[in-house]
């Protein structure tokens, strides 16, 4: 993570308003993809000292793995853009996020922490991760994953053009 994409990620004028849930189809190949950088977010905040702030003050340090970083500033970088990617969602999507990713809740214990049922949960997160997900796609944070190419010329499944098929 360079400085270079901090300073991307903080001049991206993002609206909630601007967001289409129809908008992108394939954004659901991010979601996997979004949750790790979210927990990575997570890890490395906690080591670089700086508690994120969509989990409040509900937080009890138990156990921090390592994750070895090129230097302690790009560390601080990563924490600082993801969070202000996520600074960008709306509150439920945050609360979500926080509860269910970071904070490692079922669906059912964040709908009763949260005060609706655990159908909302599920039909509100993944929304959310897709709506993270484009957020850190204009960042810079993950990159587009590639669509095959239709006129691929190494394809393996295609025979030569001078052999010669004989159907007995």
């Amino acid at each position: 993570m360079t400085a270079a994409v901090g300073f991307l990620a903080a001049s991206i004028d993002w609206t909630e308003e601007a967001w289409d849930s129809g908008a992108n189809p394939d954004l659901w190949l991010y979601r996997r993809r979004t949750e790790a950088i979210l927990r990575k977010f997570f890890r490395m905040s906690v080591e670089v000292g700086r508690l994120p702030s969509i989990l409040g003050s509900e937080f009890f340090r138990t156990h921090v793995t390592s994750y070895s970083v090129s230097s302690f500033e790009d560390a601080v970088i990563f924490v600082h853009d993801v969070e202000r990617c996520v600074a960008r969602l709306d509150h439920l999507s945050q609360t979500l996020i926080g509860r269910v990713i970071l904070q490692g809740f079922s669906h059912e214990e964040a709908g009763r922490l949260l005060g609706c049922t655990r159908r909302t949960v599920e039909r509100n997160l993944p929304d959310a991760l897709d709506r993270l997900s484009e957020i850190f796609l204009a960042a810079g944070i993950l990159e587009p994953v590639e669509s095959p190419k239709a006129n691929d010329e190494n394809s393996c499944q295609e025979g030569e053009e001078d052999e010669k098929f004989v159907i007995v």
